[in-house]
């Protein structure tokens, strides 16, 4: 029977030659990741269970991205607890102050991810490394804990919902478009526990930054993991970041999806997820004229440098509203030096946007850009809950960065490509 690139995965690491949706497996962990929201609660879990050593120093790793620096005496003694963990376990791949960033870019960025692998974190957004046909996904801090000890975590197969892409992109159409889309036409819950594989010819077309954003979004239409295929551009990302795992797996021809769908990336138009969740999507040409009072352009979903390099394109064309708070947050230390060598802090700057020290920041309602009641800001984060980014008044309307860059230019909703034009 064939299998799916998720199930061959899972078997792999499972010991076992099948996997079928619905089994519980136990699999082997190549990476554990966790955060400073997150490691706190698993060192309780660690600590009640008797938890002495971590299973292995280079293959836990912990990045302290979203409250660092410090924004309270609060988070700097969660803080300081993460640190004293992390010395006295000899985490490896530990990154604060100066090394860390957002995490979902950093691990992909420095190599410590690669194909094949089976990646699991206390966030659920760990669904990002599918870009790199890996199974990843969030899972819970007492699991994280279990993980952290033995190495090995509970599954149950998903089944798994096939996206057949064909056709190119137009102008400023971004992989945020594209998940977007997607969410808009399944609904949050439209993937439950389900697999969202992408295949097609269309695949080829998106770059690696566009497959990161749509694996990383899978968790939005309630999917335990977002994967693409192995490609040539997977394989350039890999080499270039020197990944030390390099396993390669395929879905076989007679595997067997739940549904298909099949998305003709040439009709894609830009949209956004007006509030309060990300399925109430609308093309941009029906809500624009929206008045913003911020935008913010970094996080997980878009804060690599080809996002940074998209917002300036757009903000050179003028400058940022009067009246609007453009926050940009590049997503590592090596983004936002390679933001400064291009010239994109400058751009940033000059049309009247301000640039922070990488961190997810106001993604969760953290800091450096909280909403007060009855302020509304575009974000190019991957969450509009209510209260998402501050007061439980407060909107979000999630976007791409063109999108979010020409809003801050108009100081409204607004389409990239008319203020391109």
């Amino acid at each position: 029977m064939g299998m799916t690139v998720t199930e061959k995965i899972l078997a792999a690491h499972a010991g076992q030659d099948v996997v079928t949706p619905g089994q519980l497996i136990e699999a082997d962990v190549d990476i554990a990741l966790a955060n400073d929201i997150t490691l706190p609660l698993a060192v309780k879990s660690f600590r009640d269970a008797q938890g002495t050593r971590v299973f292995d120093r280079e293959r836990v790793v912990v990045v302290l991205d979203h409250f660092n620096p410090a924004k309270d005496i609060s988070s700097a003694q969660i803080l300081k607890e993460c640190r004293e963990f992390a010395r006295e376990m000899g985490i490896v791949h530990f990154y604060d102050v100066g090394a860390m960033g957002v995490e979902h870019a950093l691990l992909p960025e420095l190599g410590i991810v690669g194909p094949g692998d089976l990646v699991i974190g206390a966030d659920s957004h760990t669904c990002t490394y599918g870009a790199l046909t890996a199974f990843s996904t969030g899972v819970g801090s007492t699991d994280f804990a279990a993980a952290m000890m033995t190495g090995k975590c509970w599954f149950k197969v998903p089944w798994t919902f096939g996206f057949e892409l064909t056709g190119s992109p137009g102008a400023w159409i971004s992989g945020k478009d594209l998940i977007l889309h997607i969410i808009g036409q399944i609904g949050v819950d439209g993937a439950l526990y389900g697999s969202m594989e992408f295949f097609g010819e269309g695949v080829g077309r998106l770059s690696m930054s566009d497959r990161f954003t749509v694996a990383n979004m899978a968790i939005e239409a309630g999917a335990k993991n977002g994967i693409f295929p192995y490609d040539e551009k997977t394989r350039s990302y890999a080499l270039e970041h020197h990944v030390t795992r390099h396993t390669v797996y395929e879905s076989d021809p007679d595997a067997i999806f739940m549904e298909t769908a099949r998305i003709d990336l040439s009709s894609l138009e830009p949209v956004v997820a007006l509030p309060f969740s990300p399925q109430n999507v609308r093309p941009i040409g029906e809500v624009k004229g929206m008045p913003v009072d911020q935008v913010v352009i970094g996080s997980c979903t878009n804060g690599r440098i080809e996002d940074l390099r998209t917002a300036a394109a757009i903000l050179k064309l003028g400058k940022v509203a009067d009246g609007v708070r453009l926050i940009v947050i590049p997503a590592t230390p090596r983004i936002m030096a390679q933001a400064v060598s291009e010239g994109i802090v400058d751009e940033i700057m000059r049309a009247g946007g301000a640039v922070s020290t990488p961190t997810c920041g106001p993604c969760l309602g953290g800091y450096m850009g909280i909403l007060a009641a009855g302020e509304r800001a575009v974000s190019t984060t991957n969450r509009n809950f209510v209260g998402r980014m501050g007061h439980p008044e407060s909107e979000v309307v999630l976007a791409s960065p063109a999108v979010a860059a020409a809003s801050a230019l108009a100081g409204c909703l607004a389409d990239p490509r008319d203020a391109s034009s």
